[in-house]
């Protein structure tokens, strides 16, 4: 959190005392709920790495971890929807800058099952870009992405399956992330 009398990001005031994500409610579209330009939607639908998209933006893309813990299915929500029943949950909530601009709040959520053999080291990635451990290797897919709105920010939540083994990925955009920057070409700088 910021202090002295730098103001702090809207985002940042309305972070919720447990989560990255603020108090307000995320609302989820249905399929053919949502209407959006189309330089939106191919950020929002991106199926390759967030991280790499946002890299051809900036000189530099880091990560602040907000929180890493264990948590229990009660602490889950709706993302219980998502996942299967386990025991306890990986949670891994974090702020994705761009050359020191809050780009994008990320929050992943990982059954235990899933932290099994060279997957184990997910709950270690520390100030990597989650996208940089995911996408390095073929045994990554996606089940589908699913489009929302948190205030006039965009949001997208993947099922990702790690050697066919699932975790949730919750991607909230922030204002000054290049997503809403139209006018901008790929790989400008």
């Amino acid at each position: 959190m910021l202090s002295g009398k730098l103001k702090a990001p809207q985002w940042e005031n309305d972070m919720a005392d447990n989560t990255i994500l603020t108090s307000t409610p995320i609302h989820w579209f249905l399929t053919d709920e949502f209407d959006f330009p189309e330089s939106i939607s191919d950020w929002l639908m991106e199926v390759g790495s967030m991280t790499r998209r946002f890299e051809q933006y900036c000189q530099q893309v880091s990560v602040a971890p907000f929180r890493e813990c264990f948590i229990t299915a009660e602490e889950l929500g709706d993302e219980s929807d998502h996942l299967p029943v386990s025991e306890k949950y990986w949670l891994r909530e974090i702020v994705l800058y761009g050359d020191n601009i809050p780009w994008l709040l990320g929050r992943t959520v990982i059954p235990e099952e899933t932290l099994t053999g060279p997957d184990r080291k997910l709950v270690d990635v520390g100030t990597i870009p989650l996208g940089r451990y995911l996408f390095s290797g073929n045994n990554l897919t996606r089940d589908y992405i699913q489009i929302g709105q948190q205030n006039h920010c965009w949001v997208r939540r993947s099922l990702l399956r790690l050697s066919g083994k699932p975790l949730l990925l919750t991607e909230v955009f922030l204002p000054e992330s290049p997503v809403y920057k139209i006018n901008i070409t790929e790989g400008e700088k």
